[in-house]
């Protein structure tokens, strides 16, 4: 089971720290992602306490690692339902010092996504990360393009409605383990090398949202009123299930038959449970679709187009 991640303080290394989870509750997803992946990596770089990490890792502080992070890209905005698993894809430029080997086995780096002011401010209150270690290719003897993708699972808590709309920035770290053991009987974290880097780059999550329609009667007579129905509902992370959007604009749109253009018939507002209610002649055969725009918080929605067929 992953968890949220939800600090009230966090250190330097707020992403990865605050992801750690107890071992018990490790597991492995379909993904090939491994939970104790995470909740080793946080615990070296957890350097305080955090909800999941009980005590900071005793024997000494990592050294700094001479790596740097630059050209951060992740989508402009992020939709997620209500369930599910969504990878983010998230690229970056990783430049290192000569002395670094990010060939070795136990070199890893990882992008992450947090909300929030910044690493060190009280008010950051979530973090999103890779289940997987980035793969980072070298374009020269000091430079290597790294790709990942920040997991999410919306109904296993790692996002809430509060999160909707919200901006969430982008970072990066990198850990060589130098032969260092995180889950061994001993390990000398001055051994080991941390570099993190945040501020690297900005997005916002949206709750997809889902339109329905139904038009009738059908076949219908030329002329004949035909009611359209429909709901507009949108994803609910807080219980993993979709619910009505109320008091949205929703256009009702017609296609006439063999042609590929729609155009608005008229513009209607949802009901408070997000119902769709309305009354049109019907007049050719075609197809009728409710549309709905993207806000702040909830991604746009298209509704399956119903042919209707005028006798």
């Amino acid at each position: 089971m992953r968890i949220r991640a939800t600090v009230a303080a966090v250190s330097g290394a707020l992403a990865l720290s605050a992801l750690a989870v107890p071992a018990a509750q490790a597991d492995v997803h379909a993904s090939g992602g491994d939970s104790n992946y995470r909740a080793n990596i946080a615990k070296l770089l957890g350097g305080g306490k955090t909800a999941f990490v009980t005590s900071p890792v005793e024997g000494g502080e990592p050294y700094k690692l001479n790596v740097t992070f630059s050209d951060f890209k992740v989508a402009k905005s992020i939709t997620v339902g209500a369930t599910g698993h969504l990878v983010v894809p998230i690229t970056y430029k990783l430049t290192h010092g000569t002395e670094v080997n990010i060939k070795a086995s136990d070199f890893v780096s990882v992008p992450v996504l947090y909300r929030g002011s910044g690493p060190e401010a009280p008010d950051v209150s979530g973090v999103l990360l890779a289940e997987k270690p980035a793969t980072c290719t070298a374009t020269s003897t000091t430079v290597a393009n790294c790709k990942a993708g920040i997991d999410i699972y919306p109904a296993e808590g790692d996002l809430t409605v509060a999160d909707a709309g919200k901006v969430w920035t982008g970072g990066a770290a990198a850990i060589a383990l130098n032969g260092q053991v995180l889950d061994g009987p001993t390990i000398d974290p001055s051994k080991i090398g941390v570099a993190q880097q945040m501020d690297l780059g900005t997005t916002t999550v949206r709750r997809l949202a889902k339109l329905t329609l139904n038009a009738s009667p059908e076949p219908v007579r030329k002329d004949a009123t035909i009611t359209v129905t429909g709901r507009l509902t949108r994803a609910n992370w807080d219980g993993a299930n979709y619910t009505g959007y109320g008091n949205q604009a929703v256009k009702l749109q017609f296609r006439k038959g063999g042609t590929n253009t729609y155009t608005t018939v008229k513009t209607i507002r949802t009901a408070a449970n997000g119902d769709l209610r309305t009354t049109v002649k019907a007049t050719v055969d075609g197809f009728f679709r409710y549309v709905s725009a993207t806000t702040t918080t909830t991604s746009d929605a298209y509704a399956a187009p119903d042919f209707i067929d005028v006798r």
